[in-house]
């Protein structure tokens, strides 16, 4: 026999308890939840993430707040001015002095015998160069011998006529057609002996076949040969060979006709050759020429330059830096223009970490230092580095 207690838990006793429970634990859940949005909440107020904007625009100005990561990309710095003279550097070709320079043509067709010297030779004047056989030489001797015999044969004909003429033999008419036969036969000896004086010759020591010698015009060197021994010269007007003195050279600066105005005789010239890395040299504009190349639109501005040594060799290129006077102008890095469509452009410092954008007229560039025409006043603030970011 079982033995009942005093409580019995029914079945519907223990659901109602199960329900109880089950309340309680979502009850104290929800207490939970809602102390935990309230522990955030308060964080967010105290430590709030949310990042400050990069730039606040502000109508035409720009603000870089406290905060902005920009602040450590932007440099500013303030504009300069100055009046040093404006660097132009401009392409340059070393040629010869053409005053101290001779292009020698055979006088007289022929053949090339003998060649005395060779490319680069230096040689001094009066200096025999090559001589040439010709068959026209030959003929102006002969010409100027035929004249000595003409101008002998006519003095004793005037003498004979006078000696006549003073017996009472003769008319006067026969002494003065004598005398005019003299005087005809001695200008053709004179024509003769000129043209023999022109061929470089007296026409004696070319009697025994030695032909016609070539001399130096001028001390200086051998630049140009375009013969060799036994070649037929058949062109009075082909270079045979050319002789310039280099002992002073031209540098000859091509100036484009924007620039012409810029340069002038006087002007100091640093010239620079690829053949001598890390070496200048200094002189100054003899003269600018007077007329513009019709193909190239630049006129040639001369340097002279001493070269005793023989550093300057005609042909070789070189740089000219010209030193152009420059008025007071502002001048900002290459760094802090920007292209904004057709327009060059600043970013200027109206208040601190507050800029606006302003249009800039340009002027000459100096390396990495261009100068301001307009637009821009000394001492004024620009954004030199990172004013791209500002650039939307």
């Amino acid at each position: 026999m079982i033995k009942k207690t005093l409580y019995t838990p029914s079945r519907v006793r223990i659901g109602l308890g199960l329900l109880a429970c089950l309340a309680l634990w979502v009850d104290l859940g929800g207490a939970h939840a809602h102390a935990a949005a309230s522990a955030a909440a308060t964080n967010t107020a105290t430590n709030p993430t949310t990042p400050a904007p990069l730039l606040v625009h502000q109508g035409d100005r720009l603000s870089v707040p406290p905060g902005s990561p920009l602040r450590d990309r932007l440099q500013v710095a303030a504009v300069t001015q100055d009046a040093l003279a404006h660097q132009l550097s401009l392409p340059a070709t070393v040629e010869a002095d053409p005053v101290r320079t001779a292009n020698i043509v055979p006088p007289l067709t022929g053949r090339l015998v003998e060649l005395r010297v060779r490319l680069g030779d230096v040689v001094q004047r009066g200096q025999l160069l090559a001589t040439l056989a010709s068959p026209d030489l030959a003929q102006a001797v002969a010409d100027a011998q035929k004249a000595r015999d003409a101008v002998d044969l006519a003095q004793r004909a005037l003498t004979r006529a006078q000696g006549v003429n003073e017996a009472g033999s003769n008319a006067t008419k026969d002494v003065e057609a004598a005398r005019s036969a003299l005087v005809q036969q001695t200008a053709e000896l004179h024509r003769s002996e000129a043209r023999l004086r022109a061929l470089g010759t007296d026409g004696v020591s070319t009697q025994g076949g030695q032909g016609l010698k070539i001399t130096a015009p001028l001390a200086g060197t051998v630049t140009a040969l375009n013969a060799a021994v036994g070649a037929n010269l058949n062109d009075v007007n082909a270079v045979l060979m050319t002789v310039s003195n280099l002992d002073s050279v031209w540098v000859t600066v091509n100036v484009p006709e924007s620039a012409m105005s810029a340069v002038s005789a006087g002007q100091r010239a640093v010239v620079t050759f690829a053949a001598y890395p890390g070496r200048s040299f200094s002189g100054k504009v003899a003269f600018v020429g007077a007329a513009l190349d019709a193909d190239t639109r630049r006129v040639k501005a001369r340097v002279v330059f001493p070269n005793t040594e023989g550093l300057f060799k005609p042909n070789m290129y070189a740089t000219a830096v010209l030193d152009v006077p420059q008025a007071q102008q502002p001048q900002v890095p290459a760094s802090a223009l920007l292209m904004n469509n057709d327009a060059v452009s600043v970013f200027v410092e109206v208040a601190p970490w507050t800029f606006t954008r302003r249009t800039v007229q340009l002027g000459s560039e100096d390396g990495e230092r261009v100068r301001i025409r307009s637009g821009l006043a000394a001492d004024e603030r620009v954004v030199v580095r990172g004013g791209v970011l500002l650039n939307d």
